[in-house]
This record gives C-alpha cells, sequence and structure tokens, in this order.
C-alpha cells in the first residue's frame, strides 16, 4: 500500500508558548476518544500532564524522549524554556483529523454541542494574527476546564473524570460511521495487507515484491493546531 506505514499520522509540532491564567507556557489540554498519540521530543524542555484512568500525571519532556498514552488520557504540553518541539506519531490516521479530539472546556460548553463546535472552530481566513487570537482564546478556554479536573482529579482521583468521558462519546457520536468507513480503508486495511504478505511468503512466494518503490509526502503544510503551531504531510498517498 502506498500510504504511511502501519496506517499511522505524524506531524510535528512546535508548543505553544503562550502564557497562561496558572503562569504555565503552552497548548490546549485535549482527550482522543478512539486513538493513541506518540511524541518523539526533537528540541527543547517541557512536561507533560495527563489526566488518565492512573490519575494525575507530570512527565518530563527532554530531547529523545518517547512516550506516547491512549484513548481518554487528557494531555497538556507545557513548554518550559519556550523552544519546546515534537515530532508526534498517531494511530488510526483519519480519525485525528476528522474530530477525534474533545478539548477539556468548562462543563456548561461541553453539555451543548452547538456551544461546543463553535468555541473549538477556529476562523476560515488567511489572516495568521485573526486565526492566531482565535486559537490563543480557544486554549485559554481549554485550560479553564482542564484545571477544575485537574484539581477534582487530584482530591477525587479518575472517577472524577467519568462525567467528562461520557459527554466526549456523546459528542462524537454522530461522526463513528465516517471514522469506522476511514478506519476499515486505512489503517485495518494495513494489517489485512499484512496478513496477505504472510500468506503468500509461506508459500514461498514473493510476487508482492514486485510491486515495491519508494514514495514522498512531498510539500508540507502549516497550521495552528490545538497544541501549537502543526507541520503537516499528506501521508495518505504518493
Amino acid at each position: 500500500m502506498s500510504a504511511f506505514p502501519g496506517g499511522t499520522a505524524m506531524s510535528r509540532v512546535r508548543v505553544y508558548d503562550w502564557p497562561t491564567t496558572d503562569g504555565a507556557w503552552g497548548g490546549s489540554p485535549h482527550l482522543h476518544t478512539a486513538s493513541t498519540e506518540g511524541y518523539v521530543v526533537l528540541a527543547g524542555h517541557g512536561s507533560l500532564e495527563t489526566l488518565s484512568g492512573a490519575g494525575y500525571g507530570e512527565h518530563t519532556l527532554a530531547p529523545g524522549t518517547v512516550l506516547w498514552f491512549t484513548p481518554g488520557t487528557v494531555h497538556r504540553l507545557v513548554n518550559t524554556g519556550g523552544d519546546l518541539e515534537l515530532l508526534v506519531v498517531m494511530n488510526n490516521a483519519g480519525l485525528p483529523e476528522a474530530g477525534d479530539a474533545v478539548l477539556t472546556f468548562p462543563q456548561e460548553v461541553l453539555d451543548d454541542p452547538a456551544a461546543y463546535a463553535a468555541a473549538a472552530a477556529l476562523p476560515a481566513t488567511e489572516d495568521e494574527a485573526v486565526v492566531a487570537a482565535a486559537a490563543r482564546k480557544r486554549r485559554d478556554l481549554a485550560v479553564e476546564g482542564y484545571l477544575v479536573l485537574k484539581d477534582r482529579v487530584r482530591t477525587e482521583g479518575a472517577a472524577a473524570l467519568a462525567n467528562l468521558w461520557r459527554t466526549a462519546a456523546v459528542l462524537v457520536r454522530e461522526r463513528t460511521a465516517q471514522w469506522r468507513d476511514l478506519w476499515r480503508d486505512g489503517p485495518l486495511a494495513h494489517t489485512v495487507t499484512t496478513g496477505d504478505y504472510l500468506d503468500n511468503l509461506t508459500e514461498g512466494d514473493g510476487s508482492h515484491l514486485a510491486a515495491s518503490q519508494v514514495y514522498s509526502a512531498g510539500r508540507a503544510s502549516n497550521r495552528f493546531g490545538m497544541c501549537g503551531h502543526l507541520t503537516t504531510w499528506d501521508l495518505s498517498h504518493a
């Protein structure tokens, strides 16, 4: 298959150096509902704050650090030195881009799908200053909700996240039919193809190797992401 290995997605993130109400610099806390996310730290120093089934965690990030976390983990990147840069690898390519993430807005916003959609969207304009201001406003609202959750998790444990997990599932449920198609045609298809290769090799048949070739993602694109300035590539085809 010509898509990037394993049905994964890859991006480069320069974590925001915008300060927020608690004095930390960084991105918008959020969780993923179906995808595991991994980091390789390329430059800079910082930390990853997490709220998960294991409770509250704080993980040091430095060049060479590799870590990953599973769906439902609320994560907040903190850019301690102002120069934190990551290579991000996501499984289930296509799902994160199709709305797999849910931001930790205050509960009254999460409970209103229309209000959530309005708060999560960035304006469709090429005016970078306008988009940056909207991204920062979105980040600040997510941090507002996150700090309440963080205090509760540190006091009550992971049970404090139950309502967020339920609300996140409600917010994304109408997208799951589209996600299933993306998963079937991407990550699942990769796994099935590997099985076909193994069947061939078991029979001593290497005919699939004749289709070998090299692909390139081509030019990168840049935008404002949830955690920082995001560089992405089209990894779906040659």
